[in-house]
């Protein structure tokens, strides 16, 4: 499978099941969303305290509407319009269509002070075309938030090298038809994907299953450098 086949094919696969999956999220249907990794993305955005966010691959919106309501400003954009169109539709915000490809070629003009990709990087050249870009979208000193599935444990059947996976929507319960592939990459590639952007320290955290204690997820927490006090911008704004 040629990469730039299954970046398009990710985007296929989330247009056609986007009303499944708002079903989903609406209806707490994955227990690792509801018992774990909701909760650890909410942790993670709060304990840095921020006035102003992007989620980028927002989905249905959840997060943003979430954030919203702790009295922070949020940006929610992603490649799919039914998606942002069902935000929309479950209450007002500032919901954008657009797609990496767009946000990398600089159709999102926006400083926020964090930046939010919760299960949502999901593909290979596209990804790395966004991560490169997040910190433009960033004001100085500003922080990447990333969840994604945890790698050694993902990648247990299967050599733990880089390269697609085919998906699979087992957990999220009916409705939902073709599954999106997804690019896997080890814990030294994401570090890598980071380093190569600019980033400066990451911060890393493992979310476990309460009962098994089996790996979940893992969130980077990747910070743009701060330039010295007298050139910083003021931060918050978007």
């Amino acid at each position: 499978m040629a990469a730039t086949d299954g970046d398009g094919r990710i985007l296929d696969a989330w247009a056609e099941n986007a009303a499944a999956w708002t079903d989903a999220v609406r209806g707490q249907r994955i227990e690792s969303r509801r018992r774990v990794t909701d909760g650890a993305i909410l942790a993670a955005v709060r304990s840095l305290a921020p006035r102003t966010v992007v989620d980028l691959g927002c989905g249905e919106g959840w997060l943003v509407r979430t954030l919203a309501a702790d009295g922070i400003r949020a940006i929610g954009v992603d490649a799919i319009p039914e998606l942002i169109g069902r935000a929309r539709d479950a209450g007002p915000g500032d919901y954008r269509v657009l797609s990496y490809a767009e946000i990398a070629a600089g159709g999102l003009a926006v400083r926020a002070d964090v930046a939010i990709c919760n299960f949502s990087l999901l593909g290979h050249e596209d990804v790395e075309a966004l991560v490169r870009a997040v910190p433009g979208l960033l004001v100085p000193g500003g922080t990447l938030i990333v969840q994604t599935l945890h790698p050694p444990t993902a990648g247990a059947v299967r050599p733990y090298a880089d390269g697609w996976r085919e998906g699979s929507w087992a957990g999220c319960g009916p409705g939902f038809g073709t599954p999106a592939p997804w690019y896997f990459r080890t814990l030294e590639s994401w570090r890598r994907l980071f380093a190569d952007a600019g980033f400066g320290a990451v911060d890393t955290r493992v979310t476990r299953h309460p009962d098994s204690r089996e790996p979940l997820s893992v969130l980077f927490m990747a910070r743009t450098h701060t330039p010295p006090a007298s050139a910083a911008t003021h931060g918050g704004a978007i």
